[in-house]
């Protein structure tokens, strides 16, 4: 798996560039400090598209010992958490067309680097991620273990809010790399927006083709860490009752 960085065009830079403006002058007052640091810690910047082995990488090794490869697309579920667990992040590699700016099917390369990478520059969201990861690939043969996991990782990872200072900001990659959706979490009437909790978010329904209808607030990236010995716990009696 790689990059093929060389295979990028203008255009695929220049859109990149657009992307990356349009969201770098809407996050500062939206996204989470953590998050925030991130981007530069990552080293992205506007005119160019990020470079996974000789700029993403080697940033990551030194802060987190966190790496990002290459990936075609969406993997397999179980190649995923195995990579997490390694604490390897797989990134696409394709970037959308000028017509998807506003919604796409599947993560791209947008989504997957911007959206996520800027926080694993923070040592407790990773151990959240390995730790998470390890877990799932217990249960990783279960059909109702691996629902139930999806629900967590989507609620905090890809549409999780944070309480900074009394406000409500941004970590998940999936509001985070869609402008649209980046207003409609903190400022919608139209949402539910609830404390983190872990049993509540493994009986919310995920919504993949529309704006999520309830997100869910931690007051810090240790309280994921540290709600997983919880979710382990809540996973197991879940499966016990299905048995």
């Amino acid at each position: 798996m790689n990059q093929s960085y060389s295979s990028y065009t203008a255009e695929d830079h220049q859109l990149w560039r657009m992307l990356f403006i349009r969201q770098t002058i809407k996050l500062p007052q939206l996204a989470s400090k953590d998050y925030l640091a991130g981007i530069e810690k990552a080293g992205f910047v506007a005119e160019q598209i990020p470079d996974f082995e000789k700029e993403l990488t080697p940033r990551l090794q030194a802060l987190t010992g966190w790496s990002v490869i290459g990936v075609p697309g969406l993997v397999p579920i179980k190649e995923f958490f195995e990579l997490l667990a390694a604490r390897k992040f797989p990134a696409s590699t394709w970037l959308r067309s000028p017509d998807q700016l506003e919604y796409l099917e599947e993560p791209d390369m947008f989504h997957d680097t911007f959206g996520h990478v800027p926080l694993l520059t923070n040592q407790a969201f990773c151990d959240f991620l390995a730790e998470f990861s390890k877990i799932a690939l217990k249960y990783i043969e279960d059909e109702t273990a691996v629902k139930l996991m999806q629900r967590l990782y989507w609620y905090t990872v890809e549409f999780g809010l944070i309480k900074e200072d009394n406000e409500l900001k941004i970590y998940g990659g999936g509001i985070l790399s869609s402008s649209g959706e980046s207003d409609y979490s903190l400022y919608s009437h139209l949402p539910e927006r609830v404390p983190y909790n872990i049993r509540e978010i493994l009986t919310t329904d995920v919504k993949i083709d529309e704006y999520q209808k309830k997100y869910f607030i931690v007051d810090s990236y240790e309280q994921l860490y540290g709600s997983l010995p919880q979710f382990e716990k809540i996973l197991e009696q879940q499966l016990l009752v299905c048995q």
